[in-house]
């Protein structure tokens, strides 16, 4: 194929971009007549700014910042599971003091951090402070959701701030952040250098649960079809070979690079080996159902108001039919049941086994007791 053209594409150094590094290194997107730089970026509002300005063609995107921009596509996820929430150790030993049995539990609630949140505020102690890495990500949703199943409320009883994935451990060390949700490897970082404790991963909040996407504009993808549906051949290519266990050596390598992660290998290795999936069970495809998911968890906390129109955001941003598209163009890489293969029900799939009515979106955000929508 000839070339089409010179492609810079964002990435925050995560286990996640893995479909990016992939690409690059084992040549897809040159087969695909691509040339491509791969620019790691300091924070999500890098990314989701130079994205915009047009600094970047594309990048490792988180999928709600994606959804909040008036601007952006998402044709292709890339990645399930693969967060987690991590306290401090001393904050643990706080928790499991508060509610052994809670702790103890096969799966981890916030209930002990309710019990330890009230023996504070007794106390008159300032309230905990944990951190996420944008306003607009899986991890604030889920970091929330699980705050507020325990009747925490995230915006009164506890500090949120702002941190990118890099710096959460520095923070957690200096005693910055009590806690923090985030995507691996820092997880595991933070549990070897002897700081934290994982409470709970994404795969026992929501099995197969989204994160990341490849977003663009909605403009560039409009001005250069060609590029987009090349890039997506490349990125579904490479999600299916990281997800092959007999490559995870090789890419376990790649993403411990200091240019990409830079960590040491086996912490890389870890989520690789049980949470994070990339390409098998349609993981690449950006789903509706999941998409008004997370636009539910923007309304039930106040970011968007009752002016907008879910729906028509959740199809004007997710792109099945373009990832489709490439999807079926490279022939075996993809069975054709995985490429139409429609969301597993979302209804008792998270771990309180509330239901989810993708048709009812706001009433679903309105049904929990802890929220700032009435």
């Amino acid at each position: 194929m000839s070339g089409l053209a010179d492609l810079t594409l964002g990435f925050i150094p995560l286990t996640d971009c893995a479909p990016l590094v992939v690409a690059k290194a084992r040549g897809f997107f040159a087969e695909e007549g691509l040339e491509v730089a791969l620019s790691r970026e300091a924070s999500w509002a890098t990314i989701r700014d130079k994205v915009t300005v047009g600094a970047l063609d594309g990048a490792h995107m988180l999928a709600p910042m994606a959804l909040a921009a008036d601007s952006m596509l998402a044709p292709l996820a890339l990645n399930q599971n693969g967060s987690a929430i991590t306290v401090s150790s001393k904050l643990a030993a706080m928790m499991r003091e508060a509610d052994p049995a809670a702790m103890d539990a096969p799966l981890i609630t916030a209930r002990a951090l309710a019990g330890v949140i009230e023996r504070r505020r007794g106390q008159g102690a300032p309230p905990l402070t944990f951190a996420v890495v944008f306003p607009h990500s899986m991890h604030n949703y889920f970091l929330r959701y699980w705050l507020g199943q325990a009747g925490i409320d995230p915006d009164r009883d506890v500090r949120l701030v702002v941190t990118p994935p890099p710096r959460m451990v520095e923070h957690l060390r200096s005693g910055e952040i009590d806690g923090f949700c985030v995507g691996a490897p820092w997880n595991a970082v933070a549990v070897d250098e002897g700081l934290g404790e994982m409470l709970i991963k994404a795969s026992q909040f929501w099995p197969g649960g989204p994160c990341k996407v490849f977003g663009v504009t909605a403009a560039w993808a409009d001005r250069h079809g060609d590029e987009l549906r090349a890039a997506l051949r490349a990125l579904i290519r490479a999600a299916a070979w990281a997800d092959e266990p007999g490559n995870h050596a090789e890419l376990v390598a790649l993403l411990s690079r200091p240019e990409h992660v830079g960590v040491e290998a086996e912490v890389v290795a870890r989520a690789l080996k049980s949470e994070i999936v990339f390409h098998r069970d349609a993981a690449g495809l950006p789903r509706r159902e999941h998409a008004l998911w997370f636009l539910s968890q923007m309304v039930r906390w106040g970011q968007v108001g009752s002016e907008v129109d879910l729906e028509a955001v959740a199809d004007r941003v997710y792109r099945p039919d373009l990832f489709r598209e490439a999807a079926l163009s490279l022939g075996p890489v993809l069975e054709l049941a995985q490429v139409f293969a429609d969301a597993a029900p979302l209804a008792s799939a998270l771990f309180d086994g509330a239901p989810f009515d993708p048709a009812n979106a706001r009433a679903y955000a309105a049904s929990f007791a802890v929220r700032r929508v009435r």
